[in-house]
C-alpha cells in the first residue's frame, strides 16, 4: 500500500489536531478534534500538511487513505520489561499485590543473563510491530540483579538503537538508598545514563529515604521516576512526599510519579494540597490503568477460596490533574507476568482501556497526547510523539476513521511507517519462549 519511493503523500488522512506541531491549517477540527489533511513524506522525513484538497500533488505517488486515522508512534514511559512474560513459569495464584511480589521475588532467583535477555527482547519485538519508538522500563535493581539487568539493558539499547529508544530506570524500595549498596547503584544508573528511582512506601523513615534519593541524583545530575502510592489506602501520601521534597530541595531536574492510587480515595481538602504541590513542583504524571485495575481493590479469602467484587478502578485522578495542568500520561506497565496476567506492549490498547476505564472521551479532547506527545517531553524526547513539518515520518496508519471505529474493532491490520517507510508488523509467536517457562 505504502509505495517504496522516497517521496510521495498520504492524502486524505485523518489526524488528532492536538498532534500536530506548528501547523496552521484553516479547517475546524470535527467533533472528535479531528483534521483531515495530506502530508507529503520526502526522504523519510514529513516535508508538507496541509488541508486536504488545496494542494496539487502532481505526478508524485499519492495515497489515498480515505480518511484512515493517522497517529504518530506511541512512546510507552512505564514498562517493566525484564519481568514480562513469566506468567506461565510463575503466576500470580491470588491476583492480589502481595501474591505478585511474592512471585516475582521467588522468579527473581532464577534470573540470568539470557532469561532476562530474551524476554526483554520478545516485549521489544511486541512494541515495534505495534507502532512504538521509544520506551522507559524500571529494572529490578537489589543484590545480583544491578548488574545482571543494566547489563542485558546495555547490550539490547544498543542493539535495537536504530529501531527503538530505550531508557532505564533503577527499581528497589527506597529505603536501598540509605545505603552502601544504594550509593553504588546511584553511580551504576548515573554511568549507563539511566534515571534513579524507586517505590516509595510509607514508613517511620520514608522523609529521609526520599530526601536521600534527591540529594544522590542532585550529585549525579540524574532525573527522578517514583512508583507512589500504589494502594486504595487514603493514609498513602508519598506523592505529596516527593512533591514537597522537590520544593524544599529546588530539584532542577525532571520526577515523574507513576500510579499514584491512593490520591483518588483521600478527602477532597487533601487531594486539593497535593495537586497543588504537584504542580508548583513541576511533577509529571503516569498513570497505568490496566494493571492498577487488575491488582487495586482486589480481595481474596484464601481459606473459603472465594473472590470479591472491586469497589473501585484503581486509578489516580486523571481529569483533575489534567486540569491543573500538570503533565499526565499513561502506559502499559508489566505484561503478562504476576503484577498483571494480560497485556502485548500495544499503545493501542493501553489508550483504549484507558478510555473505557477512566472516561477519558466525550470529548476525546487532546488525550491522544497521554501516549504519545505528553510521554515524550516527560523522557526529555522533543521530535517525537508527535506529526510536524521537518519531523520524521513515524506514524501509524488505522483502518478505522474515527475513535469511534479505531477504539472498537480489533485494529491488528494498521500499518506503521519508520521514517516513512512501512515495516514488518508481524508479531512474535509466544513459542519463542517456551523453553523459558
Amino acid at each position: 500500500m505504502i509505495p517504496t519511493v522516497s517521496n510521495y503523500w498520504l492524502k486524505n488522512a485523518q489526524i488528532p489536531a492536538c498532534l500536530l506541531n506548528n501547523v496552521v491549517l484553516e479547517q475546524t477540527p470535527n467533533r472528535e478534534d479531528l483534521v483531515n489533511v495530506n502530508l507529503e513524506i520526502a526522504d523519510g522525513m514529513i516535508r508538507q500538511i496541509v488541508t486536504s484538497g488545496t494542494v496539487e500533488t502532481g505526478e508524485i505517488p499519492t495515497v489515498d487513505l480515505q480518511k484512515k486515522l493517522v497517529l504518530p508512534c506511541f512512546v510507552d514511559v512505564h514498562t517493566h520489561l525484564d519481568k514480562g512474560h513469566i506468567w506461565e513459569r510463575t503466576p500470580n495464584a491470588d491476583g492480589t499485590f502481595g501474591g505478585a511480589l511474592k512471585a516475582v521475588w521467588e522468579d527473581a532467583e532464577t534470573w540470568n543473563f539470557e532469561d532476562i535477555y530474551r524476554r526483554m527482547e520478545f516485549g521489544l519485538k511486541c512494541s515495534y510491530a505495534h507502532g512504538t519508538n521509544a520506551i522507559r522500563t524500571h529494572l529490578d535493581s537489589g543484590g545480583k540483579l544491578a548488574d545482571i539487568s543494566w547489563d542485558v539493558f546495555k547490550t539490547l539499547q544498543k542493539e535495537w538503537s536504530y529501531r527503538l529508544i530505550l531508557q532505564a530506570v533503577a527499581l528497589v524500595t527506597l529505603e536501598e538508598y540509605l545505603t552502601p549498596a544504594g550509593e553504588k547503584l546511584a553511580d551504576k544508573v548515573a554511568e549507563f545514563g539511566g534515571i534513579l528511582g524507586g517505590v516509595a512506601y510509607m514508613n517511620p523513615e520514608i522523609d529521609r529515604q526520599i530526601e536521600r534519593v534527591f540529594e544522590l541524583a542532585k550529585d549525579r545530575n540524574l532525573d527522578l521516576d517514583f512508583h507512589t502510592d500504589e494502594n486504595g489506602d487514603p493514609d498513602s501520601m508519598t506523592l505529596k512526599k516527593v512533591a514537597e521534597t522537590a520544593l524544599k530541595t529546588e530539584f532542577s531536574g525532571k520526577i515523574v510519579c507513576g500510579h499514584c492510587c491512593s490520591l483518588a480515595v483521600q478527602s477532597p481538602e487533601q487531594v486539593t494540597e497535593t495537586i497543588a504541590l504537584v504542580k508548583q513542583a513541576g511533577i509529571g504524571i503516569i498513570s497505568l490503568p490496566m494493571c492498577n485495575l487488575y491488582l487495586q481493590d482486589r480481595q481474596y479469602e484464601q481459606q473459603l477460596n472465594l473472590t470479591q467484587t472491586p469497589r473501585w478502578r484503581g486509578v489516580t485522578l486523571l481529569h483533575e490533574l489534567k486540569q491543573s495542568e500538570i503533565p499526565v500520561a499513561i502506559a502499559s506497565d508489566n505484561c503478562r507476568d504476576p503484577f498483571y496476567g494480560f497485556g502485548d506492549h500495544d499503545g493501542l490498547e493501553v489508550f483504549k482501556m484507558a478510555v473505557r476505564i477512566a472516561h477519558l472521551d466525550h470529548p476525546f479532547g487532546d488525550w491522544p497526547k497521554a501516549v504519545t506527545r505528553t510521554p515524550a517531553e516527560l523522557m526529555g524526547l522533543s521530535k517525537i510523539g508527535q506529526i510536524g513539518v521537518g519531523l520524521p515520518a513515524d506514524l501509524i496508519i488505522f483502518q478505522g476513521r474515527y475513535f469511534s471505529e479505531v477504539l472498537s474493532r480489533s485494529q491488528h491490520d494498521r500499518i506503521v511507517l519508520r521514517k516513512g517507510k512501512q515495516i514488518n508488523t508481524i508479531l512474535p509467536d509466544y513459542s519463542e519462549l517456551d523453553d523459558l517457562c
